[in-house]
């Protein structure tokens, strides 16, 4: 006969002895992160205009839209990150320029499809909270709304201990545009012949951080605010330029009606990002010199031998947009960029063949 163990239905449950636990003591401190809402409100309602009709705070963000501006309206979204530039911004301690990065280049990505940017929303996930960090970067997101005509109108802080390194987080965020549906900028108008009209970089932007970090600080050696001679900065601040926001010139070339396409060129390069907005039966044909490299490139790719190929699919190479013209647009185009100060290079031509990138 099986032994009856102690217990049963009616028994009593064991009583915890000691400490009682908090979640707290499990690393997630509620206190310290309603300590920084306020501020963080604060910097998101600097953002806001006539159409943001929620508060930061509630379960979801109203904006409405403005049918007078768009009377066909067609909502572009986006989401992205800030990627292992953040590794960086750690090292440095600098934590609002990051902020910018991601909502510019947030705002490149629906920008090339003739949208403006409606409002953002931000996601920030850490370890530990620190809340000058958190609101720092907070600061940097809602000047870059601020200079983007964006509202930050929600977003989400979370604390997962254990998840991530001390001193570490994780930023993303999301963006939502509006463009009228006649007026949508697909590539769908590109032609053999057009020109491919390429504008500058600021450096990485926030792409090829994983090898440039490698070649710098791995294979060189160098430390973050170590000054090098190839790169006539430190390496930190060299790594660290905020990725433009190629926004006011993208609104001048649109309302000359001089592009048939745009490219933000990010993660994969010229190579990858190009041929996304190309027909079928076409492809680009380009003249790497056409512009000249910037100096971070070139020691990149000579630090660690990298092939030619391998750096255009991987940097931007320091091209940060392309717009493709029409022929016989391409003079207007020149006179829209030279009177808003743009530094542009003519650097190719779009020609029959397969939907890919070829450089000569």
């Amino acid at each position: 006969m099986r032994k009856q163990q102690s217990g049963g239905a009616n028994a009593r449950p064991a009583t915890a002895k000691g400490k009682q636990i908090s979640y707290a003591d499990a690393g997630v401190d509620i206190s310290a992160a309603d300590k920084s809402k306020h501020r963080i409100k604060m910097l998101a309602r600097k953002t806001f205009n006539k159409q943001v009709l929620s508060e930061i705070g509630g379960f979801g963000g109203l904006f409405a839209l403005d049918l007078a501006k768009y009377p066909n309206p067609v909502l572009v979204s986006s989401a992205d990150g800030v990627g292992t530039k953040l590794k960086v911004a750690f090292d440095l301690g600098i934590h609002h320029t990051v902020g910018q990065d991601l909502v510019n280049h947030c705002v490149n990505d629906i920008a090339v499809q003739g949208a403006s940017p409606l409002f953002f929303l931000d996601y920030l996930a850490t370890g530990k909270l620190d809340n000058s960090v958190v609101e720092t970067v907070v600061q940097g997101i809602s000047d870059a709304c601020r200079a983007n005509g964006c509202a930050l109108i929600g977003g989400e802080t979370a604390q997962m201990p254990g998840f991530y390194a001390d001193g570490e987080y994780d930023l993303a965020g999301t963006i939502i545009g509006a463009v009228s549906r006649e007026k949508i900028i697909t590539g769908d108008g590109i032609e053999v012949g057009d020109v491919l009209i390429g504008l500058l970089s600021n450096g990485l932007h926030t792409n090829g951080y994983s090898l440039a970090r490698k070649l710098l600080f791995e294979v060189a050696k160098y430390g973050p605010e170590q000054y090098v001679n190839e790169l006539k900065d430190k390496t930190g601040a060299a790594l660290m330029r905020v990725h433009r926001s190629y926004l006011a010139i993208i609104k001048k070339l649109t309302a000359g009606e001089v592009v048939s396409g745009m490219a933000h060129i990010t993660g994969g390069g010229i190579t990858e990002n190009l041929p996304r907005i190309i027909p079928k039966g076409m492809g680009a044909q380009v003249d790497l010199a056409s512009w000249q490299v910037p100096p971070l490139f070139e020691h990149l790719q000579k630090l660690g031998n990298v092939e030619q190929d391998e750096m255009l699919r991987t940097f931007n190479m320091g091209i940060g947009l392309i717009a493709v013209v029409p022929a016989e647009k391409v003079k207007k185009a020149k006179a829209i960029l030279n009177r808003a100060n743009e530094r542009f290079h003519i650097m190719g031509r779009i020609v029959r063949g397969e939907r890919k990138v070829s450089y000569n």
